[in-house]
């Protein structure tokens, strides 16, 4: 622990209320019952978490992250979504549990009444100790302090022995330690170590998925836990020049029957592209993409085979990726990572629907230019580049447990590129980890459906001879990390995709 020591302001300033009646070490605060004690300082770093069992869960979460931007809470990271078996008191519905970490102004107690109010003002009432509740906010660490008095207790005493508490805790925080102020927060650990050890303690990645604890990502009606099944996207191409399929699906009955094969071979989600983003396209108008994409989109949300089935939009202009969510589509796809509209972050936030940041350097008419193919190490520089696009979603209001990552396979890439890309998943992902593990936990999409590294390999120049290609890159991708595969062909992948997933079933007993 000396690195905590090294790191540890040497003074602290407080404003003190009522009478002087504290004891005060370097970073904590101890008040006696008739005494309230309030850090004066201009912004400290808050981590606060979320609890709901009541209602629309997810709805609740989203009122009260709204309430507490609007109180002065700005922020500034969140954790995965947990669904978890309820605890002490076990007869009552399964919660959802999260946290999130942000900055304010508010000193410690102001803090605890304005999340008191936010409970209030949003439906809770006294009752059963543990009991039911519609949200539940929790102040797990404040600054670099430690907090006692009559009415706060930071860090809680109990969040040591609660699983639901810690992993959310652990995903706001990076691999790496980036601040004094989080080198303060491992230091409280009740354990010998830090926070990750007592997290391996308690069991670790072994209790996600098991023990009545879920990691979920809520698209369309469902909380879907992608570490149980992969899921098959398929794509439907509404454009004339797409590289595989261009023009074969640009009226509106090609393209309902295509969607109804794609389902009946196994397709769990519909992608929709109306822009063509192969090498060297050109952009077309948001009039153009919507004139194409929309009527396709209210033809198939028609049709009994999509019911219980997903759909996506593959856009980059915020206001295709609305009218889609308007006309039924459940989350976005963007090829830019928000890069070629300034609007996307904000709009998808308000959309409040699942959002793939997929990794590309400059457009599709620039991407392959010699200056966007300069990589040191691929994987680590993708991840890096990633991680920097989902910060900036996370501070525009995406929620970490609302986005998706894509590496981009094929995109700003060389073929060599793509071959290290699949083969090293866990990196990109590692990469992420080092400053937020909850964007590593983010389930990951990959998109090598007939792309030109497979023709290179595998001497293949037309598209719809890579099939074959196709499938053993998907292989690859799934038993390397990959949640989601985007491919034209769905039947030739829908059951390599099962085998993989009987495998990974297998390696995890």
């Amino acid at each position: 622990m000396n690195i905590f020591r090294r790191l540890l302001p040497t003074k602290v300033g407080f404003k003190i209320f009522k009478k002087s009646c504290y004891a005060l070490s370097v970073c904590s605060i101890h008040s006696s019952p008739d005494c309230v004690v309030e850090v004066h300082s201009p912004e400290q770093e808050v981590v606060i978490a979320l609890g709901s069992n009541v209602g629309n869960r997810l709805q609740n979460f989203d009122e009260a992250l709204q309430l507490m931007k609007e109180s002065g809470i700005q922020i500034t990271r969140h954790a995965c979504l947990y669904e978890t078996e309820p605890a002490y008191v076990t007869d009552q519905p399964q919660f959802l549990n999260s946290a999130v970490r942000g900055v304010t102004k508010l000193g410690p107690h102001e803090l605890l009444g304005v999340l008191k109010k936010i409970e209030k003002d949003m439906g809770r009432t006294t009752g059963i100790r543990y009991g039911p509740r519609p949200i539940d906010l929790d102040i797990l660490f404040y600054g670099k302090f430690k907090i006692h008095s009559k009415i706060l207790d930071v860090p809680h005493e109990r969040i040591w022995e609660r699983p639901f508490v810690v992993a959310p805790l652990i995903d706001i925080l990076g691999s790496d330690i980036d601040s004094d102020t989080v080198a303060r927060w491992h230091s409280f650990s009740k354990h010998s170590g830090d926070l990750f050890e007592l997290w391996e303690k308690l069991g670790g990645e072994s209790l996600v998925g098991r023990n009545g604890m879920k990691r979920v990502l809520p698209v369309g009606n469902r909380l879907l836990d992608s570490s149980l099944k992969t899921s098959l996207m398929g794509i439907l191409n509404l454009t004339p020049d797409s590289f595989s399929d261009g023009g074969k699906y640009i009226s509106v009955e090609t393209a309902v029957s295509q969607v109804r094969l794609m389902l009946s071979e196994g397709a769990d989600m519909i992608d929709f592209g109306a822009q063509s983003t192969r090498p060297n396209a050109s952009k077309i108008s948001v009039e153009e993409e919507l004139d194409r994409l929309i009527p396709v989109i209210e033809a198939v949300t028609k049709i009994p085979e999509v019911e219980g089935k997903l759909l996506s939009v593959d856009t980059f202009y915020s206001q295709v990726a609305s009218e889609a969510v308007k006309n039924g589509v459940h989350l976005v796809n963007d090829v830019s990572g928000g890069r070629l509209d300034s609007s996307m972050y904000s709009v998808v936030a308000a959309l409040r629907v699942p959002y793939v940041a997929m990794h590309m350097r400059g457009d599709p008419s620039s991407m392959q230019n010699p200056e966007n193919l300069q990589y040191n190490e691929v994987c680590k520089d993708v991840g890096f580049e990633l991680y920097e696009r989902l910060k900036e979603a996370e501070l525009a209001g995406i929620p970490a447990w609302r986005l998706i990552i894509d590496p981009g396979i094929g995109f700003s890439k060389k073929t060599e590129h793509n071959l290290d890309i699949l083969m090293g998943l866990t990196t990109i992902r590692s990469e992420i980890a080092r400053r937020s593990l909850a964007l590593s936990h983010a389930p990951l999409l990959i998109g090598p459906s007939r792309k030109r590294f497979l023709g290179d390999v595998c001497a293949r120049p037309d598209a719809a001879e890579r099939d074959p290609a196709t499938v053993a890159a998907v292989t690859t991708g799934i038993l390397n990390g990959a949640n989601i595969v985007r491919v034209h062909n769905v039947r030739y992948n829908a059951d390599p995709l099962s085998l993989c997933d009987a495998l990974l079933g297998r390696k995890q007993r």
